[in-house]
């Protein structure tokens, strides 16, 4: 039935008003410059803001990059790689995703990445030594050099991304170059936002997907090792409430709701994809370091000797700091793990219901 004309009426008065900016679009940000927003909140919208990703075309840095346009927002995307750089065109509205090519040692680049943004996130990182970058220079050397660049250039805020493990007494180097980072940062940057999110789980993780294939690196230390696994979607989430959340300077710490042991998330994995637990031996630790090193050689990333130190580290028991960024406690890992562990089901075991593990007693 068509709407009478008193309803057209309605309806247009309504659209013509949500488009008409009133004083709460205007924003002041410290350095005195203006945001204004404009549009109905969405992926048409133009929220006023002009941001940078650092290490966007990594895991947590795509997540955060669709939240941020789908908000409106300009979002300038630092690339090495022009292939790994396409996913983001459709991810916001004409003109608000700028790509541009940069180098992590060169200044010049950096400052064009960043010069016009108003918050500027530094995600990038490496969680494995190579030829060209080790992890002073992408942790230390690099976090340094962005932050100085951003003070340089006038950057109300900086939002820098570490690790929940992050400590300069580790016997991981790369916990040990994620806390000098962090030191590193504050010294150029002192209003600098630093988040620590726990161990990632999601669509292309390091955590839940490689514990189908490779369950072995797994079993290491017994399976007792505890992590605190968090919803990639909670951090990318908690980081966009970070650019309309006033000044936060400090440390915000992101872990998952719980502790969990290795031996239970191999359980979980077994359950929901069906397969028989594995039964591989347990590799002592000089063994699994070994062969770590000898599989540098290959040219594709394979278990580096710092991860194989990593299984054997427990994650920090600081407590969350949710309520900082907007956000109630994040989601457990049994909500989501089917989603993304059901492609390594039969095509007989397909639909079948999921069962999950009973969970041991409280891990402290």
């Amino acid at each position: 039935m068509i709407a009478s004309t008193p309803n057209l009426l309605r309806i247009q008065r309504a659209l013509k008003a949500s488009g008409k900016r009133a004083y709460h679009d205007l924003v002041t940000l410290p350095g005195q410059k203006p945001i204004v927003s404009q549009g109905i909140p969405g992926y048409s919208a133009v929220s006023g803001h002009v941001v940078t990703v650092f290490g966007c075309t990594g895991f947590l840095g795509r997540y955060l990059v669709s939240k941020l346009a789908k908000m409106g927002t300009q979002v300038i995307i630092p690339y090495r790689d022009e292939d790994e750089s396409r996913l983001f065109k459709p991810m916001g509205d004409l003109g608000q995703i700028v790509r541009m090519e940069w180098d992590i040692r060169n200044e010049n680049q950096i400052a064009e990445c960043l010069k016009h943004s108003d918050i500027v996130y530094n995600l990038a990182g490496r969680d494995f030594e190579t030829k060209n970058f080790d992890f002073k220079s992408v942790h230390v050397d690099g976090a340094e050099r962005i932050a100085n660049i951003a003070a340089q250039c006038g950057v109300s805020r900086l939002v820098h991304v570490s690790h929940l493990n992050a400590n300069a007494k580790s016997e991981s180097k790369f916990y040990q170059t994620k806390a000098e980072g962090e030191e590193r940062v504050k010294a150029a940057f002192p209003t600098a936002t630093i988040v620590r999110p726990g161990t990632l789980f999601g669509y292309e993780d390091k955590l839940l997907t490689n514990m189908a294939v490779w369950p072995i690196w797994w079993k290491l230390n017994h399976g007792e090792t505890k992590i605190r696994p968090v919803h990639v979607m909670d951090v990318a989430q908690a980081l966009a409430n970070l650019m309309s959340i006033p000044q936060v300077a400090g440390t915000i710490n992101l872990p998952g709701p719980s502790t969990l042991t290795y031996e239970y998330l191999l359980d979980l994995v077994s359950s929901i994809t069906l397969r028989p637990p594995t039964g591989a031996p347990v590799l002592p630790k000089p063994v699994a370091s070994f062969l770590a090193k000898a599989a540098q050689s290959v040219w594709w990333p394979a278990l580096s000797p710092d991860e194989v130190v990593r299984r054997y580290i427990d994650d920090a028991e600081y407590p969350g700091d949710w309520a900082a960024v907007g956000m109630a406690e994040p989601s457990e890992i049994e909500n989501h793990a089917i989603t993304y562990l059901r492609r390594y089901r039969s095509a007989d075991n397909f639909v079948r219901p999921v069962v999950f593990p009973s969970r041991p007693a409280p891990v402290g």
